[in-house]
């Protein structure tokens, strides 16, 4: 392809002919980190961008949707295998890289089975919060998986006696890496589970490579924490690090140091928060008392209660006052009464035979003390009796006489 200022070659014949170079490369594997993942939704066509591992060198990849489901879980920074075939997009003129299979290699292949084997015990219920138990306040004893004359067990150890001096650690030995680690952790966790007094294992571990926590990672162990009726802290490595163990335990700590704070009380603290309370005890206790005080200092100056007589004295008065007016009732209604007896003795008298003998007449009775009150009932020579005011006189008839 000839070009020269005066005729020069139209843009897109360069374009094509690049392209056409370009596509006559055979695909190759190549291997590069992960630093850029640009998933569209409902697209097919997804972006990578791939750096190399030592280099300052990056490219940009194509790929379809499905090829990335395939390549498992994938996360920026992840090292990957990718068969690729380079090409140019006639458009832009840019040269990418058609992506065709994905593989995660290294330390990628291995979190990518990890993370395959988290979805499946996620999904069996494995990392339910539901089902983690919550840490005793103060533990009878604390069981302890670590390796022997490890610095993952000195901290445990060292701070467990610095914070709770009288706590006890059941200790279980067990290698924390390596292919025969997994065994030897299950069988430790499972001694300390059956110890009657262990009421918390702490399983802890240093930081290190993510060959060496795969232990950790491994799913019998995880089953093995599962199924413990004893509450299980797991702290192993650094904060950054998160086994499997560390989503199955009932408490993940970030560092064997932490898990030692988290399974006993801080004497000296709990001392401080028993004295703190102990003192608003106290205080509030005061302040009742200084304000039942107040209250009552404020009931006693009230009138009624500095002076309790004070409030008999108004009705003192008014029951004086009643019994004035009940006694001149009394005495109005007696001399009514008085009065009307004196007439109706008036009357009666007035009435009486009694009276009516001291007028000057007289009653006469016969022998039968029948009263004679007309001429017929008596005759002559009757015996009678006549009853005066002051007394009775004998009397003979000696002649009777009728009015006309």
């Amino acid at each position: 392809m000839t070009s020269s200022p005066e005729q020069p070659q139209p843009l897109r014949a360069v374009v094509a002919a690049t392209k056409s170079w370009v596509e006559r490369l055979s695909p190759i594997w190549v291997e590069g980190q992960l630093i850029e993942i640009k998933r569209r939704s409902g697209a097919v066509t997804q972006f990578l961008t791939m750096r190399d591992t030592l280099a300052e060198v990056s490219v940009t990849i194509s790929t379809s949707q499905a090829v990335l489901d395939a390549a498992g879980p994938l996360t920026e920074g992840t090292v990957v295998a990718a068969w690729v075939k380079p090409t140019v997009w006639s458009k832009s003129g840019s040269l990418t890289f058609e992506c065709r299979e994905l593989r995660p290699s290294g330390e990628g292949r291995l979190l990518a089975a990890i993370e395959q084997r988290k979805r499946m015990l996620q999904a069996e219920g494995l990392f339910d919060p539901a089902r983690k138990r919550r840490l005793p306040f103060l533990p009878r004893r604390v069981g302890l998986v670590t390796g022997a004359q490890s610095a993952a067990e000195r901290d445990v150890v060292e701070n467990i006696a610095r914070r709770w001096p009288a706590a006890v650690v059941e200790t279980r030995h067990s290698l924390v890496q390596g292919p025969a680690a997994v065994e030897q952790l299950i069988d430790a966790i499972r001694s300390l589970d059956a110890h009657p007094e262990v009421d918390v294992i702490i399983v802890a571990r240093g930081g290190g490579s993510l060959e060496d926590l795969l232990p950790f990672s491994d799913e019998a162990l995880a089953r093995a924490v599962f199924a413990c009726r004893t509450p299980v802290v797991s702290a192993i490595g650094h904060e950054t690090d998160t086994p499997i163990l560390d989503l199955v335990a009932d408490v993940r700590a970030s560092t064997p140091t932490d898990a030692a704070k988290r399974v006993v009380p801080d004497a000296a603290a709990e001392a401080q928060l028993v004295a703190s309370a102990l003192g608003r005890v106290r205080a509030a206790i005061t302040g009742r008392l200084d304000a039942e005080s107040r209250r009552l200092a404020e009931l006693r100056s009230r009138p009624v209660l500095r002076e309790p007589s004070a409030v008999l004295v108004g009705h003192a008065e008014r029951l004086q006052q009643a019994e004035e007016r009940l006694s001149r009732a009394i005495d109005a209604r007696l001399r009514e009464e008085q009065q009307g007896l004196r007439h109706a003795i008036e009357r009666v008298r007035a009435l009486s035979p009694q009276a009516t003998l001291q007028r000057g007449y007289a009653i006469l009775t016969d022998a039968d003390d029948r009263t004679i009150d007309r001429v017929g009932a008596t005759g002559t020579g009757a015996e009678l009796t006549a009853r005066l005011a002051d007394g009775r006189l004998g009397l003979t008839v000696t002649q009777t006489m009728e009015d006309a």
